[in-house]
C-alpha cells in the first residue's frame, strides 16, 4: 500500500507541476482563458498535500 501511496502522490505533483507549467504560459499569452488550468492546478495541489 505503501508503493501504490508514494505512485499516487508522485503522478499528483507531476500534474500539478504540468498544469501550473500551462496556466503560467495562458497567463502569459492568452490571460482571459488562464482559468481553464485554474482547476486541474487546485485539485492536484490538494491532492499532492493530501488534503482531499
Amino acid at each position: 500500500m505503501t508503493s501504490q501511496t508514494n505512485s499516487s502522490s508522485l503522478t499528483d505533483w507531476l500534474i500539478f507541476l504540468v498544469s501550473l507549467v500551462a496556466m503560467i504560459l495562458m497567463l502569459m499569452y492568452m490571460n482571459e482563458w488562464f482559468w481553464v488550468a485554474l482547476p486541474f492546478v487546485l485539485t492536484y495541489l490538494a491532492k499532492g498535500l493530501k488534503v482531499i
